[in-house]
């Protein structure tokens, strides 16, 4: 397990048609930024996908899941949501405080945000990744105390994997996850033992930057950041893309951009077609 400077990579879903038959354990897909939450000594530590640190971008969270977990040590997988005005997950919300390094109050009252744990890989030092799956989320259970920033989504064993998506889409959520109930926790693995079957939505979105990838992408894109014009034809940004790229295409394209670089505000009105699916 790593330091308390490192969190473990998460594991990561294969895309596909939602499952059929038993054994597997069905779970919302929520529209939010893939977190691990580190939990030790009374504090905590938010991590992204990639392993950068984002405790400073969500004091909130980090203050609050220290809490949840009454004094007692983990490492839990989880996901930064927010939602709407209809009560619905916005990816775009969270958006707005992941690269601000300590965000106002202001930014921070603008964009509430909840961390949705759904899995444990530690508690009190003892690694759980090799535990089933189900096992795993009545530890998960056990661990988190819920609250109104901190929840526990429930997983259905019982259901039907396509009267799940069709449940989803009746609600303007993002999707299914599918789980094996059997499965164990591989960081940093994409497993076909979680699938993700996503209702996708395109949109045409416009480049209007990027971050720097981090270790094998390190000379690439590792995201490129999205804007959109609304209704007042102003420019906005509407969330990042990161997923999808080969390391090769990833170093391509950094120097494709590098090339077209400019220093004002505005970008030219190229576009891209992207997946509102953030990951």
């Amino acid at each position: 397990m790593p330091s308390a400077q490192t969190a473990p990579p998460p594991m990561l879903a294969t895309l596909g048609d939602v499952p059929t038959g038993s054994g597997w354990a069905f779970e919302w897909k929520w529209d939010g930024q893939r977190a691990i939450a580190v939990v030790r000594s009374g504090e905590c530590r938010l991590f992204s996908r990639n392993g950068n640190e984002a405790t400073n971008s969500f004091p909130e969270l980090a203050e609050v899941l220290s809490g949840a977990l009454r004094g007692r040590e983990g490492i839990v997988d989880g996901e930064v949501v927010a939602l709407d005005e209809k009560g619905r997950p916005s990816f775009s919300r969270p958006q707005r405080g992941m690269h601000v390094q300590r965000p106002t109050a202001q930014l921070r009252a603008a964009a509430p945000v909840s961390f949705f744990a759904f899995d444990v890989l530690e508690v009190d030092g003892q690694s759980t990744t090799g535990l089933p799956c189900l096992e795993r989320r009545a530890m998960l259970t056990d661990l988190v105390t819920p609250g109104p920033r901190v929840q526990v989504p429930p997983h259905q064993t019982d259901v039907d994997g396509p009267k799940m998506l069709d449940l989803a889409r009746e609600h303007g959520l993002e999707g299914v996850v599918a789980k094996r109930v059997d499965s164990t926790y591989r960081p940093g693995r994409r497993s076909p033992a979680w699938v993700k079957t996503p209702l996708r939505n395109n949109t045409e979105a416009i480049v209007i930057g990027w971050v720097d990838g981090t270790g094998t992408a390190r000379d690439g894109v590792g995201s490129l950041l999205l804007g959109t014009y609304d209704d007042d034809h102003r420019l906005v940004y509407i969330g990042h893309v990161g997923t999808g790229f080969t390391t090769a295409g990833r170093r391509a394209l950094r120097q494709q951009l590098a090339r077209i670089e400019r220093p004002t505000r505005h970008p030219t009105r190229s576009t891209c077609r992207a997946s509102t699916e953030p990951h």
